[in-house]
């Protein structure tokens, strides 16, 4: 049994497993940088350690002031969180190897999923489906534009180590193709000390549409529905819904279990996403998997009632999918009630190119009422906003009976929150939720 885990993560994510582990009457250690000294997490944590300055590489990525704070409080597990450690392959055998529970997918799994050509084979193999590109890495552009022309212009350059929409591009024709084919490369070595790259086929105005999978260690794997994170700016996702509107019964159920084969493929434990790719008439493909906790996965919960926090702990300490402490039904009886909607609300300027705003927060009163949660690490007046962190201040989901009436309760709450002292997306987040394409649930990857 686990009775005390490290939170290796900040903010809302950290304060959210605080949480899951109180009512799982587990211990926890909160560790934190300089700046975070004051943070909700830090504060409600049963012990806290400082384990650097507040910049990331000082602190949150450095495994070895992790790990040293994991056998000083002498802890059984450690939760990643999402972002900084979390998808990384040495801090989860660095766990392993000190005897301490890693809540999430094996090293192996971590280092075979995140290779983005390795785990296109892997699914293929697996009867998955996935966009028409090279085998693998690509190691010279002559290479690389043999293998565009090839499938068909345009296509998309992606970074292989790469997330977040970075050391990726598009090309049109073979003229642009070598400019982008460099831009991605540095971009790539810059960001992930990995330039190795791939070349897909580029679909016109897709859906993003991921799947929540859930994994025990024996054996037992579920989904949990799926996402629609169609509405991205710079490949980076901004709203996200639950159920899709876009999917009907027929191809829910096709994804359902090639996210399933996906899960099996990857012979992964606890909680993941499987993502894909749809195209105007209903083919799909796999594009990758995240081998973590999703920020969005509060609609998720929402629509299912299943706590992903608390069964992400669960599975780390054995338990089964379907006994009674997770509680999961077969997969044919998963419930999905309604529909829920979740909107990133960040400290960005959306009329200076949404660049990150930083300061104190002067005033802030939040949403409230029927149908709506929010999930914030420092939302309060007086915190404040450093430029060390993503800018992202709460995560607001609304929930309704049907998709129409969860768009006018999120437009209800975004005209409720007041935040003073910095600039935030929020009248953005208002354009999109009452813009007339989103609303027709037709919103594809070019919407913003």
């Amino acid at each position: 049994m686990i009775r005390k885990i490290l939170i290796a993560n900040r903010g809302e994510i950290a304060l959210r497993i605080v949480r899951a582990c109180r009512e799982l009457g587990i211990q926890t250690l909160a560790v934190y940088s300089e700046a975070d000294e004051q943070s909700l997490h830090v504060q409600l944590a049963d012990e806290a350690i400082c384990i650097g300055p507040a910049p990331s590489n000082e602190s949150y990525l450095r495994a070895d002031r992790i790990l040293s704070a994991a056998e000083i409080a002498d802890v059984d597990a450690i939760h990643p969180g999402y972002g900084f450690l979390s998808e990384n392959e040495e801090f989860a055998e660095q766990c392993a190897s000190c005897n301490i529970n890693f809540i999430g997918p094996k090293a192996e799994t971590i280092g075979k999923m995140g290779d983005k050509a390795m785990a296109r084979e892997t699914v293929s193999k697996a009867g998955v489906p996935i966009i028409p590109g090279s085998d693998g890495p690509i190691e010279n552009e002559k290479d690389a534009i043999k293998v565009a022309q090839k499938i068909g212009f345009p296509v998309i350059i992606k970074a292989v180590a790469g997330g977040g929409g970075r050391g990726m591009r598009i090309a049109h024709n073979a003229v642009s193709f070598a400019k982008e084919f460099q831009s991605a490369r540095l971009e790539a070595t810059k960001a992930f000390g990995n330039g190795a790259l791939y070349v897909e086929k580029y679909l016109e105005n897709p859906r993003h549409i991921e799947f929540q999978v859930l994994a025990d260690k024996h054996g037992n794997v579920i989904h949990l529905g799926e996402r629609d994170c169609s509405v991205q700016r710079r490949h980076q996702k901004v709203i996200e819904e639950a159920p899709s509107p876009f999917l009907d019964k027929n191809l829910r159920a096709r994804m359902g279990k090639a996210a399933i084969k996906a899960t099996n493929a990857a012979d992964y434990i606890n909680a993941g996403t499987i993502e894909f790719l749809v195209d105007s008439k209903g083919n799909f493909y796999f594009i990758e998997m995240n081998t973590r906790i999703q920020v969005e996965h509060t609609v998720t919960e929402c629509v299912t009632g299943v706590d992903l926090v608390r069964s992400q702990v669960l599975v780390a300490q054995g338990e089964r999918l379907h006994d009674p402490a997770i509680g999961i039904p077969a997969q044919a009886d998963i419930p999905c009630n309604g529909f829920a909607i979740q909107c990133r609300i960040t400290t960005e300027d959306p009329e200076k190119g949404f660049a990150p705003d930083y300061g104190r927060i002067t005033n802030y009163r939040s949403a409230a009422g029927y149908g709506i949660r929010l999930d914030s690490g420092n939302g309060d007046a007086g915190a404040v906003i450093t430029p060390y962190y993503d800018s992202m201040l709460v995560k607001l989901t609304a929930t309704g009976r049907d998709f129409e009436t969860a768009c006018q309760r999120m437009d209800r709450a975004l005209r409720e929150f007041r935040i003073r002292g910095v600039k935030t997306n929020i009248p953005f987040l208002e354009n999109v939720i009452e813009d007339s394409t989103f609303r027709s649930g037709d919103a594809h990857t070019k919407l913003i």
